[in-house]
């Protein structure tokens, strides 16, 4: 049952308006619900928080100040959100990425036991490595596990030509970040990070870098800030220890190959694939790529050869992604 203490909060929360400390309460509830054996009440609470979540993403009402509706109108076109529904199995990744994610997920749910020693969980986090190796993914997975919304920054409405706008647009984010519990991901973070020294650096993006360093140093709320790249010899250092973690992404390895072709092509018989061969010729592909090209030689199983998936398929699917990506 929930405690005294809980059932004040669920109701100062209500009359205060803040949402995200309602949803935050409600949480620990069904978690304790959970913990005592009572699983259906339990997931009964986590579905109404959700459901309620979805309806009022960009109508949260702060506790002190309401961002006004031209602010929320701005929001709009800064934000795209998303509720993925990627689990942590469904991800081909190296054992030390993956152990950094789960170790993610593990402080995060159990937040409550570290705040009583003082402890915060890790979620100010930068993901680095190539195009295509589940940096995108792996905040859709991060969200989908923990429950929570997936807000994506949109950059090319953030950064402007304009001298102070795109801060002003990055102070509406962070208020967001503060007000709404989710998972927010920076993709392309070197647009806004790059070294302030740099040989082409522009006046505004070091004053957008400036305000960056600040806003998310000042930040103390619950949501977790993922900033992506492609280029983290690009990144400013100061970055670096606003961070609580920095995380590689790399291409697959052989044994990974294989992992993400069964998976993607799990539905054909593959009793007779040359798996040597196919990784060796697959290798140094990003995970993303061996997966188009799985999906290349389904098609062509599919529409050509009544399903009969062969190595040549694959081999050929491999070859053009290849040449299309050189």
């Amino acid at each position: 049952m929930a405690t005294a203490a809980q059932i004040k909060t669920l109701l100062k929360s209500h009359i205060d308006r803040d949402d995200s400390r309602f949803y935050s309460t409600a949480l620990q509830m069904a978690a304790k619900e959970a913990r005592a054996g009572h699983n259906k009440l339990a997931q009964d609470i986590k579905l109404l928080v959700e459901q309620s979540q979805r309806r009022n993403e960009l109508n949260v009402v702060p506790k002190t100040t309401q961002l006004s509706r031209v602010s929320n109108e701005k929001l709009g076109l800064l934000l795209q959100i998303s509720h993925p529904s990627i689990r942590s199995s469904e991800l081909v990744l190296d054992s030390g990425t993956s152990g950094q994610l789960d170790k993610i997920i593990f402080e995060q749910r159990q937040k409550d036991k570290l705040s009583h020693f003082g402890l915060k969980p890790r979620r100010k986090i930068l993901f680095t490595g190539a195009p295509g190796t589940g940096k995108t993914m792996s905040a859709s997975m991060l969200a989908s596990e923990l429950k929570l919304p997936l807000y994506t920054i949109v950059l090319e409405n953030l950064i402007t030509r304009y001298m102070g706008e795109t801060a002003a647009k990055l102070r509406l984010v962070f208020d967001h970040i503060a007000q709404t519990k989710a998972v927010y991901l920076f993709d392309e973070f070197d647009a806004i990070g790059a070294q302030r020294n740099a040989a082409n650096d522009v006046g505004e993006i070091r004053r957008v870098l400036n305000s960056f360093l600040i806003f998310v140093e000042q930040d103390e709320s619950e949501s977790l800030i993922l900033a992506a790249t492609n280029h983290p010899e690009m990144l400013d250092k100061a970055l670096h220890r606003r961070f609580d973690d920095i995380i590689p992404f790399n291409k697959p390895d052989k044994a990974q190959i294989k992992r993400i072709i069964l998976n993607r092509l799990s539905a054909f018989n593959m009793e007779d694939l040359d798996w040597d061969i196919i990784a060796e010729q697959a290798f140094g592909l990003s995970a993303a790529e061996v997966t188009q090209s799985s999906e290349d030689a389904a098609k062509e199983a599919v529409l050509h050869h009544e399903t009969e998936l062969t190595t040549e398929m694959i081999l050929n699917a491999v070859k053009r992604r290849k040449l299309s990506s050189s």
